[in-house]
This record gives C-alpha cells, structure tokens and sequence, in this order.
C-alpha cells in the first residue's frame, strides 16, 4: 500500500489541479509535494500527470492510480473510525433496564464479564416493569432490557433470547427438597409465597393451578422475587421461580430448585432487547456478555 501521506497528496493535487494550492491546502511545501510525485512516477515507469503551464492533469495511468488512492483513503478513514470507537469502548456510560428479578442473577455475572475489559465505563442499573422498559429503549434512555415474555414493537429489537420454565423453589431442609419433580398438587398444605398480580408471573402461576383444578392459598403475596427466595430460604415457604431467578441460591446451597411436571403451557421466555436504531458500541459490547451468560445458565 502507498505511505499514506502520499496518498493525500495525489488525491489533492488531483482535485485541485495544482501543486501549488495542494501545498496550500495540506499546509505542506510544494516542492515537497512535487519530489514524491516524481519519485513514484519515476518508481511506476510512467507519468501520473500531464503538467500544463496552469493545470495539473491526471494521465490515463493517473486516473486508474487515483481510483486506487481514493478506495484506500476510504478504507483508511472506515479503519480509523473503527479504531476511535474501540478506544470509546473503554469509558462512557451505559444504561440497563430489568426486572427486578434478575439484578441479582444474571446481571451480576454479565456486568463481571464486561468490566475485565471495560473498567471506566460507568453502568446504570434500573429496576422497572416491563412496559417501563419498553417505554426507556424506545426513548432512547436505556441500551439495553431485559424481562420475560416483552412485546416487541418497531423501535425494539430482539438480541438473545432463551427459554425459562418455573420450577418449585424451597430450602434445602424443606421436605420437598429431595424430590427429582413435582406437580403443583405435590405443594398444597405447604405454605405458599406466590407473585402478587401485578407481576407477570401470577398469570403463569395461575394457569398451572388452573390446569390441576387448584385454587392457591398463599400465605404470603409479593411484587418482590427477592421476597420469594427470603421466604423460601428463611420461613420454608414453597415458592414458584425460574432457574435463572434463584441461580446464586441455588449455587451456594441456599434453595433448591424442582421442575414441574405436566406442564402443558410454553415456557416464559428470557428476552434480551435494544433499541433497533440506536445501539452504541457499548451497547453491542454488554449485549454479548449477556448472551453468554444466558447460554451459559440455560
């Protein structure tokens, strides 16, 4: 490839059509300008200019050359960009919005994942509903989401997304605790701590009971899944949770987590979204992390 100021040169003399206002324009002396031009034409065996007394002309040579010169300035100016946005990677600012949920499950492992290579980039973390953070990507105000079951619409877009069905969630001390499965019948005359109905998971929980002909009687209701896994693990409740909700738990020993038989309704689905005409680099770059994790928790 040519040195590239070379390549500024030619390109400018060939616009301007003089040495002399290329020297002015670049800032650079045109007796400069003229000894690399003749040294390549002399190292190309053939003139890239004609020299008239007030016009530089490009020779066929020259035209085919120029092309040349303007593709790789392109490619230049492409590669330096990519280079200014790698080094925009290391500070910045990026915000999530999630349901609560999941701040203390997968989020933890992502943002670990994206600091080994992204220390000074500050991280706003938002705990919201789900029509909340729909509302905050399509304004613009969050990179990323992540919930079940969103509804996509035009400004949101699908990054990753994995399957997550609700299981039974106790202590490990709670005579359930050994079972390999259950049926949601298996936990009636235990105490229930269930999702209240602000909570998309109560429809989901409803339906197994409905489906086994069962009212619930919880004893305890929440819009909080960090409730949910305190009672499982202080006060031996019986609760209904995913396996991403209850991944540390059940990790360090603390809860137990059963899958339910007989289900006959699809599973929730774990989406992560972005904004569709708006996803910075640092977007893209926690966007993988997240996908990672996710695949590695399936």
């Amino acid at each position: 490839m040519l040195h590239s100021r070379l390549l500024r040169y030619l390109d400018e003399v060939a616009r301007s059509g003089s040495i002399r206002k290329a020297g002015h324009n670049l800032n650079i002396a045109a007796p400069a300008i003229n000894r690399q031009i003749l040294a390549l034409e002399e190292e190309l065996g053939t003139p890239i200019f004609e020299r008239h007394p007030r016009k530089m002309v490009l020779t066929a040579a020259g035209e085919i050359l120029i092309d040349h010169v303007r593709q790789t300035l392109r490619a230049m100016d492409r590669a330096q960009s990519a280079i200014e946005e790698l080094k925009g990677l290391r500070r910045g600012e990026i915000s999530l919005a999630m349901v609560s949920g999941l701040a203390a499950t997968l989020t933890p492992l992502a943002i670990a994942k994206f600091r080994e290579a992204h220390q000074r980039v500050k991280i706003n973390v938002a705990l919201v509903d789900e029509p909340e953070i729909l509302k905050r990507l399509s304004a613009g105000e969050a990179d990323l989401g992540l919930a079940f079951d969103l509804k996509l619409g035009a400004r949101v877009q699908l990054l990753a997304s994995t399957p997550s069905r609700l299981g039974v969630v106790v202590s490990p001390r709670h005579p359930l605790a050994a079972k390999a499965s259950l049926r949601v019948s298996d936990c009636v005359g235990y105490a229930l701590c269930i999702p209240d109905r602000s909570m998309t998971m109560r429809a989901h929980i409803d339906a197994v009971f409905a489906e086994a002909s069962i009212e619930p009687e919880p004893l305890i209701e929440t819009n909080a899944i960090e409730v949910m896994r305190h009672m499982a693990m202080t006060e031996n409740c019986v609760t209904f949770l995913s396996q991403f909700d209850v991944h540390y738990e059940r990790a360090n020993g603390q809860l137990v987590y059963i899958p339910l038989k007989g289900l006959k309704l699809p599973p929730e689905v774990l989406m992560l979204v972005g904004n569709a005409r708006r996803m910075t680099p640092l977007g893209r770059a926690m966007a993988e992390n997240f996908k990672e994790v996710m695949e590695s928790l399936r």
